[in-house]
């Protein structure tokens, strides 16, 4: 046996860092090794890989869509190969001389499938040494050190149902994409992705989107009075009701005329008689534990998409603060001893009087779900508590959610008074009954730890039966019925959980991608035209592509694996039997399922009318892959307008009335914005005249150039000289907000200081071209990956972590690869990337 150190292996490099730290008691140090992080101390080495670094894929011969028919793919042979080459690179070479090693992977299918892929290449390079599997639900002192103490063995089943998935999702992904894009003639970077999931998440949201167009809104009225005891001051509103036919109360009026005499009858009135009151306490219990479900939803309340609220949660469990956040669990484990916990927030800014009123109950009893499972615990904080300094404001933000959802479970349950009075107009006819509710928080309970839940209390007064109350006003609302609502995420997630669709490691993935791929946009999600497309060609051709009977009936087998009930053979040899019958239907109709996608893959990118010639105007992609719009009839009609340099366009329902076009919303990431009318934003920069601020630096002295503030047709602005195109000299400006043009002088270049307008701060953006060159300073000076639009500093360490460390590495990386090493990175979005570097 090798007499080398001890090796420990982790999913990601922070958890190595963390866990290196924890048990050399932050003496180990750190070496770089092929480009990657190696933590030692002692005789260990521990170092972290980039989720999974080693795929799944076709062979080479397979990809060449021109050559290989989509149905063969689903039998095609498989391969394995490092997609992280440095990574592994430095995993053989620490375990080749490693007399033992610890698989410390995160505890799920997943995280057991890249234990699995990890405890592969060791063995690639050394048989004889032990290879342990550890496993724990937080990254702190006492689990992480139980967890190294008691070690157990690779579950290879969990892992195997990890394998099926991943290889099930790659056939029928790879299959069905490459099948639907050849039909329609749709390829490149815009090709028609469709997944074993996606499908009917899609089709969820289109079938939402279906009833809303189908609605047919009715019209009804309510009809409203306010009572005045005694003519004390204290009002509140009643609402008139009615028996239905059921002998329910109904408070809506559908008869125009009958509103219009309940209305008059109302108005005459002055007064009204208590025929009843009654009075009820509630109990409001506290809520369950957190669940992953449930946590998104909550975060979804304060802001978050499910995307980034995952985000955040996973890295806050890497840094020790929170358990693990992905687990079904509502019941916490008999070993969870609430009091020590909270103890832990005592004497805390944020939390210690909390702390202190919990501590101060005769009892902490948490609450329970309906779920308990023996994986992890449900999500709550572990005691160690970041300063505002350790995290970022979302993370804390979210950090506290978690903190007081934990406080919420173990807090006294909330008191209500509930006050229900009904009064009776009595005319001359028949009466009219008016009835208002009131309730009163009081015993604020879980309320005082957990501020996220609604604890609004609607006044009404103490009055008793046969009492007179003066009635003061009257109103008369008339209303229509309202659709469905959309889903929102949070929503959506709960809704694939009852459906059995995707995971819930998986389920915020899967919306984002839906995302990336522009079948949805804006939140809550709304179908594009190119999703509705899919769906119905789906629906029509092969409905099994959006069924989520077939999807769940897989993610049960891939249960069955995980539990030795099935085996990995058996499940995958089912879904490719699956995949040829959905291919059977498709077969048979691929020439018309690529017209029907045609015809509206061209409706999504349509505008509308050319003014010129008539033709339909449609979003083009130019050689050097920007968009602008053209005519369909070209090369007989010219006529383009421009669009924004900045994202990818995507058509709105929404029509200028003045040109007859679709307004175009651009998705570049965060910094997604509406343009509108291309025409009319067009005519604005035509008719805009510009503003010259002082003399051209190049071109002024000699020229006579002046540099203006110019308003180009594509959306964008700038400072640029008057004599363009013979002087080409530009400064960039944002493309937002007004610009103040300041009496102000630059000392050096004797230009005014500008300030944009934009929001509640002004932003002063000072001389242009002091500005522009603090810029460039900046951007030779920082971070080499954060210098392309759209990479923030938490996405540029995630891109290191995964191998990238520079534009050069990032302009040769595979698109893909890189989406599934870096969470919350989609492979259009590295696409956008690669387009911006070069």
């Amino acid at each position: 046996m090798s007499k080398g150190p001890e090796l420990i292996i982790t999913e990601k490099d922070n958890a190595a860092r963390r866990i290196a730290d924890i048990l050399s008691g932050e003496s180990a140090d750190a070496e770089r090794m092929n480009g990657v992080n190696v933590y030692k101390w002692g005789g260990k080495r521990c170092i972290g890989l980039s989720g999974h670094v080693v795929g799944v894929d076709f062979p080479p011969e397979y990809n060449d869509w021109r050559d290989v028919e989509p149905v063969e793919l689903i039998d095609a042979p498989i391969d394995k190969h490092p997609t992280q080459e440095n990574i592994v690179a430095a995993l053989r070479r620490l375990a080749r001389h490693a007399s033992r090693v610890t698989i410390a992977t995160d505890y799920d299918r997943e995280g057991e499938l890249i234990g699995k892929e990890a405890y592969e290449l060791v063995r690639d390079v050394n048989e004889d040494a032990p290879i342990d599997r550890v496993r724990f639900s937080s990254i702190t002192q006492n689990e992480v050190t139980e967890a190294f103490d008691n070690p157990e063995d690779l579950d290879f089943d969990l892992a195997a149902a990890g394998e099926a998935r991943q290889i099930i999702d790659l056939v029928w992904g790879a299959a069905l994409t490459r099948f639907l894009s050849l039909s329609a003639r749709q390829l490149g970077n815009d090709f028609i992705s469709v997944g074993r999931v996606q499908g009917p998440t899609l089709k969820l949201i289109v079938d939402r989107e279906r009833e809303i167009d189908a609605f047919d809104p009715e019209d009804y009225w309510e009809l409203f009075a306010d009572l005045e005891k005694d003519d004390s001051g204290e009002n509140f509103e009643a609402q008139y009701f009615y028996p239905d036919e059921d002998g329910n109360e109904a408070e809506r009026v559908w008869d125009e005329e009958t509103a219009n005499e309940v209305y008059d009858t109302l108005q005459t009135a002055s007064s009204a008689t208590v025929q009843s009151v009654r009075r009820r306490t509630r109990t409001d219990k506290p809520p369950a534990p957190f669940n992953t479900t449930q946590f998104i939803r909550a975060a979804g309340s304060i802001g978050y998409s499910a995307q980034r609220a995952m985000s955040i949660a996973e890295d806050l469990y890497t840094a020790g603060y929170i358990t693990y956040p992905r687990t079904d669990n509502t019941v916490y484990p008999d070993d969870l001893d609430p009091e020590e916990l909270v103890s832990e927030f005592v004497g805390t800014n944020r939390f210690g009087d909390d702390a202190e009123s919990l501590l101060d109950l005769d009892e902490l009893d948490p609450t329970e779900g309906d779920e308990e499972t023996t994986d992890h615990p449900p999500i709550h904080p572990t005691g160690e508590l970041p300063s505002s300094a350790d995290i970022s404001e979302d993370e804390y933000e979210v950090y506290e959610l978690v903190v007081r959802r934990f406080f919420a479970t173990v807090a006294e349950a909330a008191k209500w008074e509930h006050l229900r009075v009904v009064a009776d107009v009595d005319p001359d006819g028949e009466p009219l009954s008016l009835k208002a509710n009131g309730k009163r928080l009081v015993k604020e309970g879980y309320h005082a730890v957990y501020p996220y839940f609604n604890n609004t209390e609607s006044f009404v007064p103490d009055v008793e039966e046969g009492e007179a109350l003066d009635v003061t006003e009257t109103r008369f609302e008339a209303k229509q019925t309202q659709p469905p609502r959309r889903y929102g995420q949070s929503r959506l997630i709960e809704t694939m959980e009852q459906m059995g669709i995707g995971t819930k490691a998986t389920r915020h993935d899967v919306i984002q991608k839906l995302y990336d791929r522009n079948y949805i946009e804006s939140d809550p999600p709304r179908p594009t035209r190119l999703a509705r497309a899919v769906v119905s060609a789906s629906e029509e051709f092969a409905d099994r592509i959006v069924s989520e009977e077939m999807t769940a009936q897989l993610e049960s087998d891939m249960l069955a694996i995980a539990d030795g009930e099935k085996n990995f053979e058996d499940v995958t040899e089912e879904s490719r039997e699956m995949l040829e019958t959905v291919f059977e239907g498709l077969m048979e109709s691929g020439d018309e399922l690529g017209k029907q996608l045609q015809k509206s893959l061209k409706a999504d990118k349509t505008l509308g009318p050319c003014p010129e010639c008539g033709e339909d105007l449609l979003v083009r992609k130019s050689r050097y892959g920007s968009y602008f719009v053209g005519c369909d009839g070209y090369p007989d009609c010219e006529h383009t307008l421009p669009l924004p340099s900045t994202g990818k366009p995507l058509i709105l329902e929404d029509e200028c009335e003045e040109h007859g076009l679709h307004h175009v919303k651009m998705l570049a990431g965060r910094k997604t914005f509406v343009h509108g009318c291309p025409q009319c934003k067009a005519d604005e920069a035509d008719e805009q005249d510009d503003e010259v601020i002082g003399e051209c630096p190049e071109c002024g002295e000699e020229h006579g150039g002046e540099l203006a503030i110019k308003q180009l047709r594509s959306g964008s602005r700038l400072v640029g000289c008057t004599r363009y195109p013979e002087c080409d000299y530009s400064l960039p400006l944002p493309r937002r907000g007004e610009i103040e043009v300041t009496d102000e002088e630059c000392e050096e270049h004797g230009l005014p200081h500008l300030v944009v307008h934009n929001g509640d701060e002004p932003w002063e953006l000072g001389c242009p071209i002091c500005n522009y060159r603090e810029y460039q300073a900046q951007q030779v000076g920082g971070d080499e990956l954060q210098s392309i639009s759209g990479i923030g500093e938490k996405t540029a360490e995630k891109l290191k972590d995964a191998g990238i460390a520079d534009v050069p590495g990032l302009k040769d990386a595979d698109p893909d690869d890189i989406a599934a090493s870096v969470e919350g990175v989609g492979a259009d979005t590295v696409r956008d990337w690669q387009a911006k570097a070069d």
